[in-house]
């Protein structure tokens, strides 16, 4: 960052500019990497322990082998808040700001950023714990392959849905700005309130960043109502869910940005 402002007058960065310090930003964080690792390394380790555990073919092997990325969500999009927070308990954004004074652009380019990182690791994670989870079935059942169908859409929608949710907690922290209240926030409405809208109330609970996750996008067989049910709403499809997800994370940046460029740093 020192370099490219030693280069460019204040004020004069442009999208690409921006997108470099961010990356060096992101790159320079420790725990950043440790995050995304342990998050990543997590969802393979679920994956094994369900596979393991398997005792029957006609499950959704897939889904079975994706269940490890619901609590990687957790740490995805606690960190996408922490990217925006840390900058206002570090008083750095002060200097980025004197730097780059075009919010939304900064915003735009530290979303692209992370987005493109944790698409990055989300999308590694989903194909190690799909194929690590196909290998630790037993008791002779065979292990889903990517050519069957359904397989390949779960798998790399179970990734951007990682993305997504780092989005949202990016999001969340430029709207918030604090890094305890951010995280409550993202952990309590994504995690904690599912558990309760969903089983309630489930007409509501399928439109749930979580619920969508688990059972729209890393699914090969989606749930259907049980015969009789008076109140049951089918869950979304896969590709609805993935516009679902991208619809939250677009207005939660959209919300910081407009929040970010209003008020003072």
């Amino acid at each position: 960052m020192t370099a490219l402002a030693a280069r460019i007058p204040a004020g004069h960065y442009r999208f690409r500019h921006l997108a470099h310090m961010e990356f060096i930003k992101l790159r320079t964080l420790r725990s950043t990497w440790w995050t995304l690792a342990i998050s990543a390394a997590g969802a393979v380790a679920i994956g094994v322990a369900v596979g393991l555990n398997t005792r029957s073919g006609t499950e959704d092997l897939t889904n079975n082998a994706l269940a490890g990325i619901l609590p990687a969500l957790l740490l995805s999009g606690v960190l996408g808040a922490l990217l925006m927070t840390s900058e206002y308990s570090s008083g750095m954004i002060r200097s980025t700001l004197a730097a780059a004074p075009r919010r939304p652009l900064l915003l735009a380019a530290k979303a692209a950023v992370f987005g493109a990182v944790a698409l990055a690791f989300g999308e590694a994670a989903s194909f190690i714990a799909f194929f690590a989870g196909g290998a630790a079935l037993r008791h002779g059942i065979t292990a889903p392959a990517l050519s069957q169908p359904g397989v390949l859409r779960a798998v790399v929608f179970g990734g951007a849905g990682y993305c997504l949710l780092g989005l949202i907690g990016l999001g969340l922290g430029a709207i918030i700005r604090h890094s305890a209240a951010t995280i409550a926030v993202y952990v309590g409405c994504l995690f904690v309130l599912p558990t309760f809208i969903g089983n309630l109330v489930h007409q509501v609970g399928v439109y749930l960043p979580i619920i969508i996750v688990g059972n729209s996008l890393t699914t090969t067989q989606p749930a259907a109502c049980r015969p009789g049910a008076a109140d049951c709403t089918p869950f979304l499809s896969a590709w609805a869910g993935l516009g679902v997800l991208a619809l939250y994370a677009a207005v939660a940046l959209a919300a910081g940005g407009w929040l970010f460029a209003r008020r003072d740093a």
